[in-house]
C-alpha cells in the first residue's frame, strides 16, 4: 500500500526498543498514531495500552507473511536492530507491499544491500530510506554542503562526537564489529582497511580533539550523496583509547567467535545503562567534514547538533512526514528507489531540525 496522504496510517516496528520508544514519543508529540510491532508482546502491550495504539506482533524471518502485516500501511519505519540481521527481510517485505521503507542504521553493508535494490523499490513505487537517524543524517547532509560548495571534490572526510552514552542496543552493534575490519571507500569501492588506520586532529564547532578512522555508514551513503569516490569516517577518541582500540584487532579472530559474541553481549545486558532523559537533553554532538580537490582547494565545515538519540528520534519523525507528504502530493516530485536523507530531502533537512547549529563552511 503506498501512501496517499499525510494521515496515512504507518507502523513502527521495534517500537519497545530504547530508540524506538523515543522515536514513539516524538510521533506522538506531533499528533501520529502509528501501528505498534515487534516481536515482543508483552512489551508492546504495556505501550499500547499506555497510548491507546494498535499492536502487531510477528518475527520477520519470512517476508512473506511480514508482507501480509504491512497490506494496510503506507510506510514503516524500522527502529528494531541489530539490522544486520532485520533490515533485509523488512525491505523484502516493503517491496512486495509496496510499503516506504525507513529506518535507523548505521552499518555499511546494510546501506549497501538498501542500495542494491534500488531498481526494485523503484519499480514497486516506494523510497527506501536507511539511516535517518543520527546515522547518517547529519553527516550525510553536511556531506552534501560541502560537495556543492566545492563541485569536482574527490576526497571527503567526516567526523563526529557524540555525548550522553549509547544505548543497550548501539551497544550490541558495536560489539559485533569487533570481529571485523576497518573500512574506507577508495577510488569509489569500498575496501578494507585495518582498523584504526588514520588518526588526525579534527578542528570541531567547540574545539579540536583527536580522532580515528572507523567503519561509519557514510563509507556507503556519501558515495551516493556526493558522487566522491574516497571517503574515510573518524570518530573522536581518546589517545588511551585508540591504543585499545589498536590492541583489540590484533584480537579479531577471537572476539568474532560466537560464543565470545554472546558472551560480550550478555555483560552489555547487564552492565550497560542506556542515556536518561537528563543525560539526552543536556549533552550534543558534533560533526564536522571537509572535501578536497585535486588542485589542492579545500572547504570544510561543522555542524552542532542535540544528543544524536533525541535528533534520531527528531529527524525520523520529520523524515516520515516528508515521505507520507510527497506521497499524497500529485504535484510534487515524487520520492521512489534507494535513497540517502540528502537525495530524498535536501542538504537543508538536518539544520531544520530543533537545536542543530550550523553549517558554518570555511574555503582554504
Amino acid at each position: 500500500m503506498a501512501a496517499t496522504h499525510v494521515d496515512a496510517p504507518w507502523m513502527l516496528y521495534g517500537a519497545n526498543g530504547y530508540t524506538g520508544q523515543l522515536i514513539l514519543e516524538r510521533a506522538l508529540a506531533r499528533g501520529h498514531r502509528p501501528i505498534l510491532a515487534g516481536r515482543s508482546a508483552a512489551k508492546l502491550n504495556v505501550l499500547a495500552t499506555r497510548h491507546g495504539l494498535t499492536v502487531r506482533v510477528f518475527e520477520l524471518d519470512r517476508p512473506n507473511q511480514v508482507a501480509e502485516q504491512l497490506e494496510d500501511v503506507a510506510a514503516v519505519v524500522h527502529a528494531a536492530g541489530p539490522f544486520s540481521h532485520t533490515a533485509q527481510p523488512m525491505v523484502q517485505a516493503c517491496l512486495l507491499s509496496a510499503t516506504h521503507y525507513l529506518d535507523i542504521t548505521g552499518e555499511i553493508d546494510v546501506f549497501e544491500m538498501v542500495h542494491a535494490r534500488h531498481e526494485d523499490a523503484r519499480l514497486a513505487g516506494i523510497a527506501l530510506l536507511p539511516g535517518v537517524g543520527f546515522d547518517v543524517v547529519p553527516t550525510d547532509c553536511l556531506a552534501a554542503r560541502l560537495a556543492d560548495a566545492l563541485p569536482g571534490a574527490t576526497s571527503l572526510e567526516l567526523a563526529f562526537r557524540g555525548g550522553g552514552g549509547t544505548s543497550v542496543g548501539t551497544t550490541k552493534t558495536m560489539v559485533e564489529s569487533l570481529g571485523e575490519r576497518g573500512r574506507a571507500r577508495i577510488d569509489g569501492e569500498i575496501r578494507d582497511v585495518p582498523v584504526a588506520w588514520r588518526t588526525r586532529e579534527v578542528p570541531f564547532a567547540d574545539k579540536s580533539r583527536s580522532c580515528v578512522s572507523i567503519p561509519w555508514g557514510d563509507v556507503s551513503t556519501a558515495y551516493y550523496s556526493t558522487g566522491i569516490g574516497n571517503i574515510t569516517t573518524y570518530l573522536a577518541m581518546s589517545p588511551r583509547a585508540m591504543q585499545v582500540l589498536k590492541l583489540g584487532a590484533n584480537l579479531r579472530g577471537v572476539l568474532g567467535l560466537p560464543a565470545v559474541q554472546r558472551g560480550l553481549k550478555w555483560l552489555v545486558d547487564k552492565r550497560v545503562q542506556s542515556p536518561d532523559a537528563d543525560a539526552r537533553e543536556r549533552t550534543v554532538s558534533q560533526v564536522w567534514g571537509e572535501v578536497r580537490h585535486d588542485d589542492g582547494r579545500r572547504v570544510s565545515g561543522t555542524l552542532t547538533t542535540p544528543n544524536g538519540y533525541k535528533l534520531t528520534a527528531h529527524a525520523t519523525v520529520a523524515a516520515l512526514e516528508r515521505v507520507l507528504h510527497a506521497a499524497g502530493d500529485a504535484d510534487g516530485p515524487a520520492l521512489r528507489g534507494a535513497l540517502t536523507p540528502s537525495m530524498a530531502f535536501g542538504p537543508e533537512f538536518v539544520e531544520l531540525l530543533d537545536g542543530v547549529i550550523g553549517p558554518s563552511l570555511r574555503e582554504h
